[in-house]
């Protein structure tokens, strides 16, 4: 077997790994809290805990899974989280103490954020600068998928009055993280190449440290972006704009289930139809686009709860600003992440991933904490707050282009480039496609 199609078959395992592992995320997740304070009679104080355990343990793991990826390859660290993961899931079924909930919640949590990165690397060691865009974007699409999925038919298997029916979900759960370890034991690693022109880290940096990825200025940069972009979005999603949307735009809790719904809608749709149009595209202008679409999409939450329309109008307005979300999120899933594993120096994708993941972990921990709060208190400032944060995104994107090489940017461009003159041919001018 070839190296092209070795790598196919590994990433075909790959990601059914990315889609089982979301479907087991969106099994159960959005149902811990009904099931600690309620099910289990643990009370809402409880509940919260389990909810901050989930990203406490997340931002005590990422640190040593990089360093672990790196020493030791992702997928050993892959199907190490799977155990934890289930271990985590089977226990938390069985939990009856406040206790044994939150140990149980730390595994759980721990086992599913270190899949991420491990994940990830895996994808880049499954792809080149070419198609690595490409499968980022499918990654992130059977992501939402899995979730959507995982959503529905956990809603369907729960009782709130009976033990047994969480016990089941939780079992079910751990049960198909024990199946992907099976699976995932079966890939074999190839060795993708890397890019050629991309600038590595002094050579006095010791491998694998966090010193040698901060003396990484445009990796520093990203990082920055990355946090702006998580805390503007996704960190929004649950709290801050479901409360704006309730407290100030009038939103029903159906209203609010449309608009979820049109967001992953717009992913599923716009996923693949926008990909042609942005692997072609400086990545840095992407994501300066992405700003100005989610200033937009702000623009129609001022509308839907500022505004003097009536409550049909307001109702598009919010229902849209969701989707519009979901096509900044498509656009932005080919380009991140493989953006990510292109600034890694040759060995270190995997503590590249994982400090990417932690940045991503800390932007969703503060963003619902500073997003509710103000949106349920001060509805003006809080969109006002956040149009200028998706503002601020076009102006860092910008600014990290200019220190990223062309191979980082516009990899398509970069590779055209090169096989011409490979073939001994020139190179037409790409700058009417950035």
């Amino acid at each position: 077997m070839n190296v092209t199609r070795a790598m196919g078959a590994a990433m075909r395992r790959i990601h059914v790994g990315n889609a089982f592992s979301a479907f087991g995320l969106g099994f159960t997740v959005p149902y811990l809290y009904v099931y600690v304070a309620q099910v289990r009679g643990l009370g809402a104080m409880t509940a919260g805990l389990v909810l901050a355990v989930f990203a406490v343990a997340a931002l005590i793991v990422l640190p040593f899974a990089g360093r672990a990826i790196v020493r030791r390859g992702p997928l050993p660290v892959l199907l190490t989280a799977l155990v934890l993961a289930a271990l985590g899931a089977l226990s938390l079924g069985l939990a009856g103490g406040a206790g044994a909930v939150l140990l149980s919640a730390a595994a759980l949590g721990a086992g599913q954020a270190v899949m991420q990165p491990a994940l990830a690397t895996m994808i880049v060691d499954c792809s080149s600068a070419e198609t690595r865009s490409r499968a980022f974007a499918t990654q992130f699409f059977l992501q939402n998928l899995g979730l959507g999925v995982g959503g529905l038919i956990g809603g369907h298997l729960v009782d709130t009055t009976r033990v047994s029916s969480f016990t089941l979900l939780f079992a079910i759960e751990a049960a198909v993280f024990l199946l992907l370890v099976v699976v995932m034991a079966t890939v074999r690693m190839p060795h993708a190449p890397r890019i050629a022109d991309a600038p590595t880290a002094p050579a006095a940096s010791a491998k694998g440290s966090w010193k040698r990825l901060l003396e990484n200025r445009a990796m520093v940069q990203l990082c920055v972006l990355g946090f702006v972009l998580f805390f503007a979005c996704y960190g929004q999603f649950e709290s801050g704009l479901s409360a704006y949307g309730v407290e100030a735009a009038g939103m029903s809790t159906s209203a609010l289930g449309t608009a979820l719904a049109a967001n992953t809608l717009m992913i599923v749709v716009a996923q693949f139809a926008v990909l042609r149009f942005v692997e072609r595209r400086r990545r840095s202008r992407v994501i300066a686009g992405v700003g100005l679409i989610w200033a937009v999409a702000w623009l129609a939450a001022a509308y839907a709860g500022l505004g003097h329309g009536s409550q049909e109008m307001a109702t598009a307005a919010f229902v849209s600003t969701y989707a519009l979300f979901g096509l900044g999120e498509a656009m932005l899933s080919p380009t991140v992440a493989p953006l990510v594993a292109d600034l890694a120096p040759a060995g270190l994708a995997g503590q590249y991933n994982s400090a990417f993941a932690l940045v991503k972990q800390l932007a969703l921990a503060v963003g619902p904490a500073v997003g509710g709060p103000l949106a349920a208190s001060l509805p003006g400032p809080y969109v006002v707050v956040f149009l200028l944060f998706s503002l601020g995104i076009t102006g860092l994107a910008l600014r990290l282009g200019r220190g990223l090489a062309p191979a980082q940017d516009q990899p398509w461009a970069a590779a055209r480039s090169s096989r011409v003159v490979a073939r001994g041919g020139t190179a037409e001018p790409v700058g009417a496609e950035a």
